[in-house]
């Protein structure tokens, strides 16, 4: 074993045992992560991420093979270990109900920090966070990037020489995202701390000094990210039509077989190929004289699809027309001048938007923007304070029951029955919605097909990996076919393969006719949006089209600016005190 290595694993093994049959986590792992680095561990769902934070923690024990932490035997000494590293792992326990600076005590008292070095090391991590001005309000009341840099403090209380990071921006928006990264950049740079962190952000990788690509509990490889983008040179391209809306062309395009990943990027799509050369768009778009083929340079993230997409084709899904009681252009979801109101806090104040039926419309902030809770006023699950709230024709204040009638809504937070199988929560859910036996049964065929359930219909859904438990979650809130789908954060930490499969649904139920308002913190799925609504403190700061949004950032310095820059730059503005530009 290496001695620059602050963490190695050799021929590592983990089983684990489920329903009576015992499933392989780790198989054979061997890999090293360089001390004074940042190396990132990316893998689909299920990939065996977690199980190696925990193991290299030594909170687990291998079934075979040796783990060597800062020099240290683990599983000859767990608790060294535990000693001599920081660990912050998806769901940090913070204590909601103690302010910032109770929980930073309450962690300083877990990991035995003397009492004279609490007070400087508090204002280092006060300082580095951004938190220092909020040390006497509660956890519960942080958003949530403040929540994961709260998180990250007490991890680091006392200082450690591993940092154990199991995908700490999942969930928060693109400036704490960025401001997170910053704070770990700097650990490493100033402070010499190695890192050790997954994520579901494939841009993310990009960051890393060297990358650990795993699926299905096996090491795939591990390099630098450019060891795995180079050797796509060839085979990455731009495609873009006028005549065409993005979605459509992106959709023909990955019906090709010579493509491997068709996905929206920007204005154009980005397409992926098994061999170096451009795609044949003949087949698909044999009356478009104007398409764009351009070669481009390819990301990690081109390189992470081509390795882990199988063979199977993605199934396209088909959705049925429900019935409706709008057309095709008419409003179907009017707010105007709403606010909700907690005490004398206004988690929305005056946001006024309009959606028309068969619009994919994003709903886009930072943590604590108001997002959610406009949601939930939309769904009639929370009253608004002030305005107006009008979902297929029917005033949410007045009616609100016919108005849930034809809407379905899936949760930022997964919220089936964990202890119902698959088949027993979809049973459910069409029962509650009212249909009859014959229906209930034909719709549970349905979601069991369409989705690509049917080998776990008989599995509890706690069991379902992330994207699984997302896929049932989706089936649930449509087996009544809802005119209108309310998506809050329906990807969130769900990795980029089930990313893909879970917008080819949306778009599909688009194309039917179906009404989507959609929350994320992925920008690149701001592109798929027909207009986007963002939101500050509460507050519409803009609404557009994804082109509209990202033209007024255009400049000669930034001539081709992400949705990302745009969200970033409206946020920045707005903390500026520049004023909103709605």
């Amino acid at each position: 074993m290496s001695h620059s290595a602050a963490l190695e694993f050799e021929r590592l093994c983990k089983f684990f045992v489920s329903d009576g049959m015992r499933v392989a986590a780790l198989t054979d792992v061997s890999i090293a992560a360089q001390a004074g680095r940042i190396t990132g561990l990316i893998g689909p769902d299920a990939a065996g991420k977690t199980t190696l934070m925990r193991l290299a923690a030594g909170l687990l024990l291998p079934d075979r093979g040796e783990i060597r932490v800062l020099g240290i035997d683990v599983v000859a000494a767990p608790l060294d270990v535990q000693a001599a590293v920081g660990y912050m792992p998806q769901r940090f326990g913070l204590y909601e109900d103690l302010s910032v600076q109770e929980n930073l005590e309450l962690y300083a008292d877990l990991h035995g920090v003397v009492a004279r070095q609490r007070s400087e090391r508090y204002q280092e991590l006060m300082h580095m966070t951004g938190l220092g001005p909020f040390t006497g309000r509660l956890a519960g009341r942080l958003s949530g990037g403040m929540k994961q840099k709260l998180g990250l403090a007490c991890t680091l209380v006392r200082t450690p020489r591993l940092l154990l990071l199991d995908e700490p921006t999942v969930g928060v928006d693109p400036v704490s995202r960025r401001e997170l990264w910053g704070i770990i950049n700097r650990l490493v740079e100033e402070e010499g701390l190695s890192v050790l962190l997954s994520t579901a952000y494939l841009d993310e990788a990009e960051r890393c000094d060297e990358v650990v690509l795993m699926h299905a509990g096996r090491v795939l490889g591990q390099g630098s990210p450019r060891s795995f983008s180079d050797p796509m040179r060839g085979r990455a391209f731009h495609v873009s039509s006028p005549t065409l809306a993005k979605r459509i062309l992106q959709n023909r395009i990955a019906a090709l077989p010579e493509v491997v990943d068709a996905v929206v990027d920007g204005e154009q799509v980005r397409v992926v190929t098994r061999e170096a050369k451009p795609p044949e768009l003949g087949a698909v778009l044999a009356n478009d004289s104007q398409v764009r083929i351009q070669a481009v340079a390819p990301v990690f993230e081109d390189a992470f699809v081509a390795a882990l997409k199988t063979g199977r084709s993605f199934v396209e899904p088909e959705f049925s027309q429900p019935d409706r009681s709008t057309k095709s252009g008419d409003v179907v979801i009017e707010v105007s001048g709403v606010q909700r109101r907690f005490g004398e806090f206004y988690a929305v104040k005056d946001v006024s938007f309009s959606v028309r039926r068969g619009e994919v419309f994003g709903l886009l902030g930072a943590n604590g923007a108001g997002k959610s809770t406009t949601f939930r006023m939309l769904c009639g699950l929370l009253p608004a304070t002030a305005g107006e709230l009008y979902v297929a024709g029917r005033d949410l204040r007045r009616a609100p029951a016919q108005a849930r009638s034809r809407l379905g809504y899936m949760a930022q937070r997964f919220s089936l029955y964990v202890n119902l199988t698959v088949r027993e929560n979809l049973r459910f859910f069409a029962s509650a919605y009212g249909l009859d036996r014959r229906r209930r049964r034909e719709r549970v065929d349905w979601a069991l097909t369409t989705f690509e359930l049917e080998g776990y219909g008989n599995t509890r859904s706690g069991e379902l990996s992330l994207g699984y438990k997302q896929r049932l979650a989706m089936a649930a809130a449509l087996m009544h076919e809802p005119e209108i789908l309310f998506l809050d954060e329906p990807t969130s930490g769900v990795d980029p393969l089930a990313r893909r499969e879970f917008w080819r649904r949306i778009v599909a139920l688009a194309e039917a006719g179906v009404t989507v308002l959609v929350t994320t913190h992925f920008m690149d799925e701001a592109n798929y949006c027909d207009r986007l609504a963002i939101m500050s403190a509460g507050a519409l700061l803009a609404e557009g089209s994804p082109a509209e949004l990202k033209a007024r950032f255009r400049s000669a310095a930034q001539p081709s600016p992400t949705m990302e820059d745009a969200f970033i730059q409206l946020i920045e503005r707005q903390e500026r005190g520049d004023g909103l530009a709605a």
